[in-house]
């Protein structure tokens, strides 16, 4: 008589029990980076008719196993200390690769790299990019399928020859012409090993609106050189003239720029072949003679020497940046992300890592901020989007169902003992 009832109350603690279970899990991932909070969902189980059938009178066979349902929502922002930290601002997942080869997708952006240069989860999962590097123009190639990326770990940057040089400066238009006029001024250049050569730029006055230039490389760097004496570098001289009114370069014309060459270098690198431009792109005459002391205001060169690797970080957008010890970066890697359009069929693998369902579509890879996949923020963490306060009051709640239900069985326990003790 009273076996519904029992079946019924027991349903419900069972459900409720599966309910705090998970109310449970969400908690203890209060603090895990880009976990998602999971809602339970009750549903009941079919009614029966009692009576004639009609419908009149139905009693329900209580409550079925509670769904759980993984909310993909956005978690907070929050700015961390780590260099290759990242989190996803908007949809999309990270794609990662266990040791087995195995694909997974994950929120958590806490990366590290190990001794090989691998870019890992905190768990040791690969992370899955881009970082062949295109040979006409230097970036990373994006065009190609994503896999491991590897980073240069205790790498030397090879040195870069200085090709091209520019120096802005003015020239005095109240200087005598003659020697007192003699100005100089220095532009450091990297040859084919890294090392550097302190080039210097002399200029004097010859006439009214016209400069004398010769360029001298230290005579301790060039074969047959005297140490402490410089050394004229040939075909490196010439007359700069400059316009009657305005002070402006006139000759040599925009777009002729100054080539020479320093041979003979004692440390052995190959002989360097420059470009000196004394004009900007747009053609303005980058040295001035004006009614002012000669001085230099800017000079820039192409060259940099060999440098050792400094740190590893993580850019805005999901780039790579290796750092080096002269101050330069380099673009090595870039991170992919992968639209899901139904992320709540994914099922948790653990390691704040998900993988695909039967019923998920097929994940689209490609870069942050395209196809709707959203955008990744440098030197930060996702956090968890468990809310204390919700599942606090879910406990309640709960844990009142479950007091409740348990009230159902020993009433139902009761009555029937009663029944019982009438047949007695």
């Amino acid at each position: 008589m009273f076996t519904t009832s029992f079946s019924t109350a027991l349903s419900a603690l069972n459900a409720t029990s599966t309910a705090i279970d998970v109310v449970g899990n969400n908690l203890a991932n209060l603090n895990t980076p880009g976990f998602k909070t999971s809602a339970v969902e009750f549903r009941d189980l079919v009614t029966q008719s009692l009576g004639a059938g009609l419908g009149d009178t139905q009693v329900g066979f209580g409550t079925g196993t509670p769904l759980t349902v993984r909310e993909f929502t956005q978690g907070s922002i929050q700015p961390s200390a780590g260099l290759l930290d990242a989190a996803i601002q908007g949809d999309g997942f990270f794609v990662v690769q266990d040791a087995s080869g195995n694909t997974s997708y994950t929120r958590a952006g806490n990366f590290q790299v190990d001794k090989s240069g691998n870019l890992l989860t905190n768990s040791g999962d690969k992370v899955q990019g881009w970082t062949a590097i295109d040979a006409t123009t230097g970036a990373v190639n994006t065009n190609g399928p994503v896999g491991n990326i590897t980073v240069p770990v205790g790498s030397v940057k090879a040195p870069v020859q200085t090709s091209k040089f520019t120096v802005d400066l003015n020239l005095n238009s109240a200087a005598a012409a003659d020697a007192t006029s003699d100005f100089t001024t220095p532009v450091t250049v990297y040859d084919s090993l890294g090392a550097s050569h302190v080039v210097t730029l002399d200029f004097q006055k010859t006439g009214t609106n016209t400069w004398q230039y010769q360029v001298y490389a230290p005579g301790a760097d060039i074969t047959g050189g005297t140490a402490g004496t410089p050394f004229a570098v040939s075909g490196a001289s010439g007359t700069l003239t400059f316009g009657n009114q305005d002070g402006l370069l006139t000759d040599p014309p925009s777009g002729s720029p100054i080539a020479f060459q320093i041979p003979g270098l004692t440390d052995g690198a190959k002989d360097m072949s420059l470009s000196w431009d004394p004009y900007t792109s747009t053609g303005t005459g980058r040295i001035t003679q004006f009614g002012q002391n000669s001085a230099p205001s800017a000079s820039s060169q192409n060259g940099s020497p060999a440098a050792q690797l400094s740190h590893i970080g993580l850019a805005d957008g999901g780039q790579i940046m290796a750092q080096y010890t002269d101050g330069t970066e380099v673009m090595v890697g870039q991170v992919a992300l992968a639209s899901i359009p139904n992320p709540d069929s994914l099922v948790a693998a653990g390691n704040n890592n998900f993988q695909l369902s039967a019923r998920t579509a097929t994940p689209s890879v490609g870069l942050p901020g395209t196809g709707g996949r959203g955008t990744i923020a440098g030197s930060s963490i996702e956090a968890s989007t468990v809310d204390i306060a919700t599942e606090f009051t879910n406990l309640i709640v709960y844990q009142r169902g479950y007091e409740a239900n348990s009230k159902v069985i020993t009433t139902a326990d009761t009555l029937s003992q009663d029944t019982i003790n009438l047949i007695r």
